[in-house]
């Protein structure tokens, strides 16, 4: 088995994965990100503790790749500070687009690494950056209620 299919198996898991699929009840943020190419469409439900990443999760529906990716990345920001969390997604957007990461960066994506060959598939590449842009939105913008769709 190689590393690709390690990373296909890991997000074909992940997409199926329902631990962070829930609506968290009043939340400091709940915004839907919405990727029309290919009709996914997430809202992300974000519990603020100060600058704090207190809960974090997600309900919609689409591919396994953005669902996946949205399920990896809630695991990967959960108890992060918003700058942190921000620098990640900025990471992960570069990454996606091709950008080389150091050593440092790749380990601070944790498993969200798995989707480093999806800048091979340009007609995925919307749906793995999905969540990601959604999340930077709500945190760099602020509003408690919105939308966010990826072109």
């Amino acid at each position: 088995m190689n590393l690709n299919d390690i990373y296909t198996e890991l997000i074909l898991e992940q997409s199926r994965n329902k631990k962070n699929r829930r609506e968290i009840e009043n939340p400091t943020y709940k915004e839907l990100g919405h990727n029309p190419s290919c009709g996914d469409e997430i809202t992300l439900y974000v519990l603020m503790e100060g600058d704090k990443i207190k809960d974090v999760s997600y309900t919609g529906a689409g591919c396994a790749i953005s669902q996946a990716s949205t399920s990896i990345m809630v695991d990967t920001i959960k108890g992060l500070e918003k700058e942190e969390t921000i620098k990640l997604a900025n990471d992960f957007i570069e990454m996606i687009k091709g950008k080389e990461l150091t050593e440092d960066e790749k380990d601070e994506l944790g498993d969200a690494i798995a989707f480093e060959s999806i800048k091979n598939l340009p007609a995925r590449v919307k749906c793995a950056v999905l969540p990601w842009y959604t999340i930077k939105n709500i945190l760099e913008e602020g509003k408690s209620q919105g939308s966010f769709t990826v072109h």
